[in-house]
Order: C-alpha cells, then sequence, then structure tokens
C-alpha cells in the first residue's frame, strides 16, 4: 500500500555541494516521518547527486533523488520535481523550498499546516518586524522591493514578498499551476500567482491565499541569480503579464 505524506517538499539542486547541509536535513526527517523530500540535481557539475543518493540511502522511505542532465534553471527544477512528486506519491500537500535552508524545513512544515479547507496556497514572506530574525543582505533587500512593488502592481494584489523561495500548495491545485512550463526561470513565482488569478478569480486570492511573515530567514551565501539578471527581469515581466493578460 503506498504511503500517504502529509507533506512533500520540492528541493532544487545546482553545485550545492560545499554548503548542502546533511546535519539539518537529517535532524528535521527524525521528528516529521510523514514528509517526504524530493531534492531535484538540476544539472550540477560537482558532487551534489552523489551527495544527495548518500543521503537517500540513510532515510530511504523520507528522500527521494532524481537527476537532470543539463542546467534547466530553478522553474523547470522545481516543476520536474513537483510532476515526478505527483506521480509517484500520495501526499496531501506540495512545496517547494531553496537548497540553501534559508527559510528552515521547520518553518516550512509549520506554515504547510494552514494548508487546508478552503486554504489551497500558502507561502513564507521576509517581513521584518521586532519578533522575528529576518537576515538579508541591504543591496538585496531594496532591490527585492522595488521588484516586489512592480509585481504587485502588476498582479493587482497586495503581495509583499512574491518570490520569497517557500511556497505550499494543495496537492490537487499544484497539478494545474504546474501542468505547463514557465515563460521564466527565476520569476515563475509570479506565473503561479497570475496562473491563480485565472483559475479563481483574482477577487477569491485572498481567501483562498496565506502569506505568513517568517519567524527567521537567513541569507547564507550568494544567490544563484546574477546580479545582471536585474536589467533582464524587466523583459521576464513584461513578458508574463503579456502572456497572462
Amino acid at each position: 500500500m503506498t504511503k500517504l505524506f502529509d507533506l512533500c517538499i520540492v528541493i532544487p539542486c545546482y553545485n550545492e555541494e560545499k554548503r548542502f547541509d546533511r546535519e539539518r536535513m537529517c535532524n528535521f526527517l527524525k521528528l516529521q516521518q510523514n514528509v517526504l523530500l524530493c531534492f531535484v540535481n538540476d544539472g550540477s557539475s560537482d558532487r551534489t547527486f552523489e551527495i544527495l543518493n548518500s543521503l537517500k540511502s540513510t532515510y530511504p522511505k523520507n528522500i527521494e533523488a532524481i537527476s537532470i542532465k543539463n542546467n534547466v534553471g530553478k522553474a523547470e527544477a522545481v516543476r520536474t520535481g513537483i510532476l515526478h512528486c505527483n506521480k509517484h506519491f500520495k501526499h496531501e500537500k506540495i512545496a517547494y523550498l531553496d537548497a540553501d535552508l534559508a527559510t528552515t524545513l521547520e518553518e516550512c512544515y509549520e506554515i504547510s499546516q494552514l494548508v487546508k479547507d478552503e486554504i489551497v496556497f500558502a507561502f513564507g514572506s521576509r517581513i521584518e518586524k521586532i519578533d522575528n530574525n529576518i537576515d538579508r543582505k541591504i543591496h538585496r533587500f531594496y532591490i527585492g522591493r522595488i521588484i516586489a512593488a512592480f509585481i504587485s502592481k502588476q498582479l493587482k494584489l497586495n503581495v509583499y514578498d512574491s518570490q520569497c523561495g517557500c511556497k505550499i500548495i494543495n496537492s490537487k491545485l499544484s497539478e494545474e499551476l504546474f501542468s505547463e512550463k514557465f515563460i521564466s526561470k527565476w520569476l515563475f513565482d509570479v506565473e503561479i500567482f497570475h496562473r491563480m488569478i485565472k483559475i479563481y478569480g483574482r477577487h477569491k486570492i485572498p481567501k483562498i491565499c496565506k502569506e505568513i511573515p517568517l519567524k527567521s530567514w537567513i541569507d547564507y551565501d550568494e544567490s544563484k541569480v546574477k546580479m545582471t539578471y536585474f536589467f533582464k527581469l524587466w523583459l521576464d515581466l513584461y513578458k508574463i503579464k503579456k502572456a497572462y493578460s
């Protein structure tokens, strides 16, 4: 009989050999045995996939490791992982998270508990408050706020942080959201919101979504997104707007 997981977490990995935190993964799985971690090796040129397979041998029932031969970017890596999980495993909810665990596995799981009843989508938000720990490099913060303001205007929704790498989705909805490839390798989160608007209507989004301020978000390392992408992303946003208008 196929096991029903409470949550699947898809984690795209590209050259993560030096920053992969095996101990944190293992500590999480010791406590949450009803969670599946699905790692997607996105054409890494280092020992990433070897490390993932080693981890899988330790937790064969709770870890899946798949590999894409050539680097395809975060959007398609996440999509590949979600399609794989939807096909091969039974689960109530599915999430995706960055490999550096800037958002912890524990907090991702905690937020996932909100996806129930009419709530089909929840995501973390890097809102700085007096009682949380959001550690971001200052230049990323300001660039991120500029981008977020344009995205919110384009979506016509009051989304503070559409680009936070912690999203949890009702399993049935994930089949619709990830059925087709995305236009952008990095701004696919924006496309997810556009697809949800198309499915439910903009007026219903606040009723079925939860944006949750994170308790902690640590900027551990340099982003895999090059700073030069700041200039290209405006073209991506235009293409997305045109495609979903």
